[in-house]
């Protein structure tokens, strides 16, 4: 019999053992380029032949991003590539993509996007207990100044953390 260990296993910085998520792509990127600010969950409408490249972990963030567009929220730039086994059914890999939300969250995405400089941008697209996921945040681009700023906290960070280990 397996001995439980109380929860003490997530206090220990380990992921619990089945969460139900399986990452498929990620914008490594977006924390680079972007001040991340509100984080929101979101359903995403697919094809047939899309789900199934997803799951074969085939997808690309890079230049894709969310806008609000008549009370309806929309991913563009999400690269899905053709599933290889489909046949002329096959989906458009770039085309725009509706993502499910309640309407409190699309009037907040709204009304924050409308402010000068906020974005939308997917970070991850993930299968949670068997649904096709997309984790948005609400973002601000930063300028190259403040990404040369950032990679100095960084490494200063860095460096304090390792000298704290040799301690």
């Amino acid at each position: 019999m397996a001995k439980k260990d109380g929860g003490k296993a997530a206090a220990k910085g380990k992921p619990p053992a089945d969460d139900g998520i399986k990452v498929v792509a990620r914008n490594r990127k977006a924390k680079h380029e972007y001040d991340l600010l509100e984080k929101l969950e979101a359903g995403i409408v697919l094809t047939g032949t899309e789900v199934k490249s997803l799951r074969n972990g085939k997808a690309n963030l890079e230049d894709a991003y969310a806008e609000v567009d008549r009370e309806e929220v929309w991913l563009h730039g999400c690269d899905i590539p053709e599933y290889l086994q489909a046949n002329r059914m096959n989906h458009v890999p770039k085309r725009k993509r509706k993502l499910l939300l309640h309407r409190r969250e699309i009037d907040k995405l709204g009304a924050r996007t409308s402010e000068k400089g906020l974005t939308i941008i997917p970070l991850s697209i993930y299968f949670k207990k068997g649904m096709a996921k997309v984790e948005l945040f609400i973002a601000k681009g930063r300028k190259t100044y403040d990404k040369r700023e950032a990679i100095k906290k960084q490494d200063a960070k860095r460096d304090i953390d390792r000298a704290m280990r040799r301690r």
